[in-house]
């Protein structure tokens, strides 16, 4: 089941980006004085009074001041539309909304603009609850000020100090308040292996997709970007029940436009985390690039099994040795999914489309094996007679029995004397040799490192 989504909204330089931070617990957004410095999404795992919840930071919104003015890159007219629809989005998708304000400025057009989006997308459908949140209130005279939000009819504001940490506790209480409210009725149980299937605007995903239905079933359009929402079609093949989901494009970051498309990233990221196994589309003609590399990273964070799908092939030139050598570069540039599959296809004409669900459902087969304890010793014991654990401060590390604790994804334990020996080149020594017994084809591995009892005590 995926987390609760939590999504800041607000005008430029109001501090999401520094409450973002704050209650990520690290300095994972850009900060700075300029409005505008946010000019992509950020994705964090938060984790308060044993509650899971992703949160997500985005760049700012202000209606008012692109009327009389000129946008940066859309005109005024396009970027009002794209405001809303941001807001909206982000009302209806994530499961609770922080509307933050800044209680230095106090209240303006821009806040009372953004707030009535809000209330309009509620008048449209069920949407997420909104907590008003008045920031850079960072003394007793600031925080009676933060009153004056009350206006926006947004409900009481949480007065906070992003930057000195004031009212963080208070707020996460509230927030965790406000997600158990939040809290939609339990899905029925689905059985279905979910496949999604994502990339960067324009690599052919809704192609891919009309072509594994053998329909029309979504809009397909050379315009990067025509996918907005994460579309869900359900089939069955050779008896087994799929869900197949399209995705907006990732851009990279520095290139995502401050309106609708942010929150269809949001989406993609959020069927990304939903999903079993992600095809991730590569265009051939563009070769693999820092963007493709970074939704891969995506996808691993989550320990999504993945599988690479090289589309466009019919667009490439070629002889007998192109595909070898264009295999090599991919895994050159891609070294860190090296036991993923690669397929190269082109979903235009069909070729080799037919090897994708197939491929999908080997995968999907992989992440669901499980070694027998017994095995995994041995191949354990191997292991280290081949290469003996590391040193450090004369200490060496001591590595007792493994066992794998779960599938999806395939997790293993390694109970040692002392896991800060534990280096992450010998981490990747053992993982490596288990895959050297048993591939575990496009499936991400999770090794566990725990203390024996008496060693910890």
């Amino acid at each position: 089941m995926s987390k609760p989504l939590v999504a800041l909204v607000g005008r430029p330089n109001v501090g999401k980006s520094t409450l973002f931070n704050r209650l990520a617990g690290e300095r994972l957004a850009v900060v700075a004085e300029t409005p505008g410095t946010t000019r992509d999404r950020l994705v964090a795992e938060v984790e308060w009074g044993g509650r899971i919840f992703d949160m997500v930071d985005t760049g700012g919104i202000d209606p008012t001041i692109l009327r009389g003015g000129e946008p940066l890159s859309l005109d005024s007219v396009d970027y009002l539309d794209q405001i809303r629809s941001q807001a909206e989005l982000a009302a209806r998708d994530a499961d609770l909304v922080l509307l933050v304000v800044d209680v230095e400025e106090g209240l303006t057009a821009a806040d009372q603009e953004v707030a009535q989006i809000l209330r309009r997308a509620r008048g449209k459908g069920p949407t997420a609850p909104v907590l008003l949140v008045a920031n850079k209130a960072d003394n007793a005279e600031r925080r009676a000020q933060a009153m004056e939000f009350y206006e926006l009819g947004m409900g009481e504001p949480v007065a906070v100090s992003a930057l000195h940490g004031t009212g963080a506790g208070d707020l996460l209480d509230r927030m965790l308040d406000l997600l158990g409210e939040a809290k939609a009725p339990e899905p029925e149980a689905d059985d279905r292996i979910h496949i999604a299937i994502v990339g960067r605007p324009n690599v052919g995903k809704s192609s891919l997709l009309n072509r594994l239905l053998g329909e029309e079933r979504v809009i397909v359009s050379p315009i990067p970007g025509t996918t907005r929402d994460a579309i869900d079609t359900h089939l069955t093949f050779h008896g087994t029940p799929l869900t197949l989901i399209d995705t907006a494009g990732i851009r990279r970051r520095g290139r995502i436009e401050p309106g609708v498309e942010k929150y269809s990233v949001l989406r993609a990221l959020k069927a990304i985390d939903r999903a079993d196994v992600v095809l991730l589309l590569i265009d051939a003609v563009d070769g693999v690039t820092a963007q493709d590399a970074h939704i891969g990273g995506l996808a691993v964070e989550k320990l999504k099994s993945i599988v690479l799908v090289i589309n466009k092939w019919d667009a490439v030139s070629k002889d007998t040795h192109t595909m070898d050598e264009y295999a090599q570069r991919v895994r050159q540039e891609l070294k860190f999914l090296d036991y993923v599959p690669a397929l190269f296809i082109s979903a235009r004409t069909g070729q080799r489309v037919a090897k994708v669900l197939p491929t999908a459902l080997q995968v999907h087969e992989e992440r669901l094996f499980r070694v027998p304890t017994a095995t995994l010793n041995v191949w354990l014991r191997e292991a280290l007679e081949a290469h003996a654990p590391p040193t450090r401060g004369g200490k060496r590390l001591k590595i007792y029995y493994a066992s794998q604790v779960r599938t999806d994804p395939p997790t293993f334990v390694f109970h040692v004397n002392d896991r800060r020996l534990v280096h992450f080149t010998y981490a990747r020594y053992l993982e490596n040799q288990i895959r050297a017994r048993h591939n575990f084809l496009g499936t991400p591995l999770r090794l566990l490192f725990r203390p024996r009892r008496r060693d910890a005590a």
